[in-house]
């Protein structure tokens, strides 16, 4: 059976990943390269794992999350669904089992809030995983005088980290923002769609979603 570690030795896979953060670096946004698709994966495993489900899901989950932005090196627009469609072939002359891929690109293709659903436990799992990603390590831009609303926000976060309590059923991200470079309500601005799309994937979980920011309880 195919495993992350199969996935990362891929230089396809890995052409890609580079190419699509410096084409993303071009156009401004934050850091999608190794170190997002990384945690990203971990998250994702971490998540079906505490939960119980089983092993092969639990790795399907840290592969979906290892290939989810293979579409940056299209396009920003739609990278989730281009993504799926790149991974296909690739997992196929892998050798992956074609239920298994089926998984996996429609958790890829589902990860965008824009038209994304949970529509297994794998996307469900991305989605918590991919959106709990916020932090000033993400910020490429040096000059904060020319931060856009992204930055400052991501920026602004000096702690991020998902808990997933399997006895309460309960998928909590935990911020720590520095209020002074970026309002609450300002990461609610952009980020809400997010935080919903989260607490949906976390009911498919059949798990209560939570938004804690310093120290209090917002969702």
């Amino acid at each position: 059976m195919i495993t992350l570690e199969d996935i990362k030795k891929d230089p396809v896979i890995d052409a890609f990943i580079r190419k699509g953060n410096k084409y993303l670096s071009v156009l401004g946004f934050t850091e999608h390269s190794y170190r997002h698709v990384s945690l990203v994966s971990s998250i994702a495993r971490n998540v079906l794992e505490r939960l119980g489900y089983p092993q092969r899901q639990v790795e399907l989950a840290a592969i979906a999350g290892y290939m989810h932005d293979l579409g940056n090196v299209v396009s920003r627009n739609e990278h989730g669904i281009s993504g799926a469609v790149i991974a296909y072939p690739i997992l196929m002359q892998m050798g992956m089992h074609p239920e298994e891929i089926a998984t996996v690109i429609s958790a890829i293709a589902n990860h965008e809030e824009q038209y994304g659903h949970a529509i297994n436990s794998v996307a469900a799992a991305l989605i918590v995983a991919d959106k709990s990603d916020v932090h000033r390590s993400r910020v490429r831009n040096s000059d904060f005088a020319t931060f856009d609303i992204h930055d400052r926000v991501n920026y602004a976060v000096e702690h991020s980290f998902l808990w997933v309590a399997d006895d309460k059923r309960t998928i909590t991200m935990e911020l720590t923002i520095d209020i002074d470079i970026c309002p609450v309500m300002e990461y609610f601005e952009i980020f809400l769609s997010r935080m919903i799309m989260c607490r949906r994937a976390a009911n498919f979980l059949k798990c209560k979603f939570e938004l804690v920011v310093n120290g209090a309880k917002l969702l």
